[in-house]
């Protein structure tokens, strides 16, 4: 290997060294151990300081100055966060070779780094000029969702992501990192355009396949998106892996360990106050549990209902304690709220409901408006109610109960009238702006 090396001229030794450091990083965790995350700045650090030194002792038998500009912005680029020399020094590549793409992806990403959005989507869309390549286009996927606009813009943005990102899958389908990205940007979508099931299943397929790089699935982000998915689907088990896990990779990000504490607390809340019935007792208890009135269930009640298609739709009013863990179809529940649930986060908007038998469930509600939520002492009648086991054993915890799922408000009937379009809002997801 020192005969080769000693075989290569000064660019081509530069450019190895470069890749090499890149390769330090990004196989880091792969070679040192998960016990080793917190040591891998300073390490890529120092490997960085002796590469800034190995290009200064070629500097001169490097005839193309935008080359070695490029390589030693690179160098400086090589850490999570932005470096103001790399800028200069990708800058003035540029300007010395307007041609030279991986000198535009490099400053694109610093421009990222540094937060100006619109700058790093001019630097990718001029690299793609001049070549057609996966690092460009996926990182101008993740550009284009977080640009501003309009709903309308955003979701036209979101979905021009999609395409970015699977163009550079395309260029590359074993890249674990095109992968991943494709996967946020198809996350986005399920959220941004109509919350379409297909795009959750894509966003999964997709994060499956970015974890079969070796690189990408020792990477936080992966693992911190995958896990906001799985905690929207209610798989709060392998969303709170995921958060740990995201957690041990990148031990310097806060967001993973903030995300597992509040899931951890919400658990905690719901368990808590299902079993005390909202700690509501005595003759209030009483008078909560009494038969509901047929009036209760607004146009549910006589046993069936005529959908937006005009479709009659049969419904039979059960109690709790009857209702499968399944889709209950055809199906009824009525009762009154004892509590809602404390949460920092909006989504779900969570509440305790009781029957008649003093059987007490939470009920998740997606999509509800800002200021939208049920109070206690409501009636609410909740039609094929979908019931879920939620089974949960994480740092010593253990949680298990059963609650009910309900994906928009406007099929709830509260104080017997149904809820209407008002009432519903765009759910919106925290998906990682590391490498999203």
């Amino acid at each position: 290997m020192a005969a080769d090396i000693n075989n290569l001229s000064a660019a081509e030794r530069a450019k190895a060294a470069v890749d090499d450091l890149y390769d330090y990083r990004d196989h880091y965790l792969e070679r040192n151990g998960l016990e080793k995350a917190a040591q891998k700045p300073q390490d890529v650090q120092q490997k960085m300081n002796e590469i800034l030194q190995l290009l200064e002792e070629l500097k001169d038998g490097i005839k193309n100055k935008a080359e070695f500009c490029m390589l030693k912005g690179k160098v400086l680029n090589v850490q999570s966060h932005y470096d103001s020399q790399a800028e200069e020094c990708l800058s003035k590549a540029i300007k010395l070779d307007p041609k030279l793409v991986e000198a535009w992806n490099n400053l694109g990403e610093c421009y990222w780094k540094k937060g100006e959005i619109p700058s790093a989507k001019n630097c990718f869309t001029g690299a793609l000029t001049h070549s057609k390549n996966k690092f460009s286009l996926r990182s101008l996927s993740m550009v284009l969702r977080q640009l501003s606009g309009s709903p309308a813009e955003r979701a036209k943005l979101t979905e021009e992501s999609v395409e970015k990102a699977r163009e550079a899958v395309q260029l590359d389908i074993t890249d674990g990192e095109s992968w991943l990205i494709l996967g946020n940007a198809y996350l986005s979508m399920f959220f941004m355009v109509g919350q379409n099931p297909k795009f959750l299943k894509q966003a999964m397929s997709a994060y499956s396949q970015a974890e079969k790089d070796t690189v990408t699935k020792n990477n936080a982000d992966l693992h911190f998106n995958r896990a906001m998915a799985y905690k929207y689907q209610e798989e709060y088990q392998l969303a709170l892996e995921g958060f740990n896990l995201a957690a041990r990779l990148d031990p310097s990000w806060s967001e993973p360990t903030e995300q597992e504490n509040k899931l951890m607390v919400f658990l905690t809340n719901v368990t808590e106050l299902m079993d005390a019935k909202g700690k509501i007792k005595g003759k209030r208890l009483q008078t909560m549990v009494q038969s509901p009135r047929e009036s209760d269930l607004g146009p549910y009640k006589g046993g069936s209902y005529t959908s937006h298609s005009g479709k009659t739709v049969k419904l039979e009013r059960c109690t709790l304690s009857r209702l499968k863990t399944e889709l209950n179809a055809e199906k009824v529940v009525v009762g009154r709220v004892v509590c809602s649930i404390p949460s920092d986060d909006p989504v779900p908007f969570t509440f305790c409901l009781i029957d008649e038998e003093e059987t007490c469930v939470p009920v998740n509600v997606y999509n509800l408006a800002q200021g939208s939520g049920v109070k206690i002492g409501d009636t609410v009648a909740v039609p094929e109610p979908y019931l879920q086991l939620v089974k949960v054993n994480h740092r010593d915890k253990s949680f298990e109960y059963q609650s009910i799922r309900v994906d928009t408000p406007v099929v709830l009937v509260v104080n017997g009238r149904k809820l209407g379009l008002d009432k519903q809002a765009p759910t919106v997801l925290t998906v990682s702006a590391i490498s999203d």
